[in-house]
């Protein structure tokens, strides 16, 4: 939104054209020092790399001091916007290092593109202008066993988990029955954070943002015991 202080982005561009020192309420916050990505590349590189720090114990924890607050009151410039799961154990800016301001992150339910998840996905787009777009799973998810089950032991959910599970229910169609069910649930997870990220590039306005390059776009998988973050390949 329009304000009249100083974005992160602009303060870092500013201190940097001037030769200034970026002032003492900042200094005390190592990742204020980093750049704002230049494109989704850097973006991404910024994500694996406070990932890294996550899983060594080596976390910063950045962007969290009253005085970066205060900062934060007259705006945001996030650099990359995170459709993740609503799942407890999966806080998104804890997994990747980060702090106040640097992300913004959407949470749904086995992290499915629904209805309401859109409109926060295009004020990312027209008015963050973010980057970098993430759509991350993560191993052993609800949302995505509740629909397996359906399609492999005709289980059934309650109407409003129903909504849900439908949307994930394309993502299963090419699974194979003959798999461990341990192999079927991670091939869905996989699947279904592919599905998202073919229905985000569909939204208007996507195809074209991501064919130029003004955004890149990203799947990943969060595992739960190791802690890592493994980014799908292309």
């Amino acid at each position: 939104m329009a304000n009249d202080q100083f974005t992160r982005r602009q303060l870092l561009v500013a201190a940097g054209a001037t030769g200034l020192a970026i002032p003492s309420a900042f200094a005390a916050e190592p990742a204020a020092l980093e750049p704002f990505p230049k494109d989704g590349a850097e973006a991404l590189a910024r994500l694996k790399s406070g990932n890294a720090r996550f899983v060594a114990g080596k976390t910063r924890h950045a962007h969290e001091s009253a005085d970066w607050r205060k900062h934060l009151v007259g705006g945001q410039s996030p650099f990359a916007t995170i459709l993740g799961c609503s799942d407890s154990r999966v806080p998104t800016e804890l997994v990747f290092d980060q702090g106040f301001g640097d992300l913004f992150v959407i949470r749904v339910a086995g992290n499915v593109v629904a209805a309401e998840v859109v409109g926060s996905v295009a004020y990312a787009f027209i008015h963050l202008k973010t980057p970098l777009f993430v759509v991350m799973g993560h191993a052993g998810c609800g949302a995505v066993t509740a629909a397996l089950d359906e399609k492999l032991k005709k289980t059934k959910e309650p109407a409003k988990i129903e909504s849900i599970l439908k949307l994930i229910d394309p993502a299963l169609k090419e699974i194979g029955g003959k798999l461990p069910y341990a192999e079927q649930l991670n091939a869905a997870i996989e699947s279904n954070v592919r599905l998202a990220m073919k229905r985000l590039a569909e939204l208007p306005g996507a195809k074209e943002a991501l064919s130029t390059g003004a955004v890149t776009m990203a799947g990943a998988v969060y595992d739960l015991e190791t802690a890592k973050v493994r980014f799908l390949a292309d």
